[in-house]
């Protein structure tokens, strides 16, 4: 597939970059805005502290989600779900489904494709859901905060990754031994993983994955 006298994927690599540029452009353009508008300007010694504690983390994590999501998303998938973001929660699972039902993997061309459209419809369909929920979320707050609602709304997401995880450990069950009991020990005896570390524990999880797979296939077990 050629446009331009490029490929498929080589054309992907360049209008993935142009959108992600022009996503950081408009992400700092906002505050700088607010800045001029009110002529606020924050105070840069606290800010720069505060930076400089908390960015590291984002850094290791961006870094290690390149390398751990790109392979399983493709080219294109990956560009959009960086610029969309909720990789984990939502574009991670719709991606893997949609390329498994078609049969493609994301490293063939067929796979860029299924993988890139799924996230797209993923993000239309979550900023649909979005402002629907914004423009019904006052007549429909007595209905949502009852009681009896809280025990459904907390198993949302075990939900949505125990349906995947049926699919892929089905799989291999030899394979995926290893990383839930990591998980589970890990979530069990150390109290401050929480929701929140999940962008870390996930690349985490994968890395681990892939050091017992060859550790497996080495032994022949897999």
């Amino acid at each position: 597939m050629k446009k331009n006298n490029r490929s498929f994927v080589e054309q992907i690599h360049i209008d993935g970059r142009v959108w992600g540029l022009s996503l950081f452009v408009l992400i700092l353009a906002f505050p700088f805005a607010i800045s001029m508008l009110y002529g606020v300007v924050p105070k840069w010694e606290p800010m720069l502290r505060a930076m400089i504690t908390v960015l590291p983390m984002y850094w290791a994590v961006g870094l290690i989600e390149i390398f751990t999501y790109v392979p399983m998303l493709g080219a294109g998938g990956a560009y959009l779900s960086f610029v969309t973001g909720n990789i984990s929660n939502l574009k991670l699972p719709c991606a893997l489904d949609a390329m498994e039902r078609a049969g493609v993997k994301a490293s063939s061309e067929e796979g860029e494709i299924i993988s890139t459209i799924s996230i797209a419809v993923s993000s239309i369909v979550t900023t649909l859901i979005i402002i629907l929920g914004v423009v019904l979320i006052v007549p429909l707050t007595p209905i949502l905060a009852h009681e009896s609602l809280n025990a459904a709304f907390a198993q949302l997401l075990p939900a949505l990754f125990g349906g995947l995880a049926v699919v892929f450990v089905a799989k291999n069950p030899k394979l995926s031994i290893a990383p839930i009991i990591l998980m589970l020990a890990l979530f069990i005896f150390v109290p401050a993983l929480n929701a929140s570390t999940v962008g870390i524990m996930v690349p985490v999880g994968v890395l681990f994955t892939i050091l017992v797979a060859r550790i497996l296939y080495k032994k022949g077990i897999i």
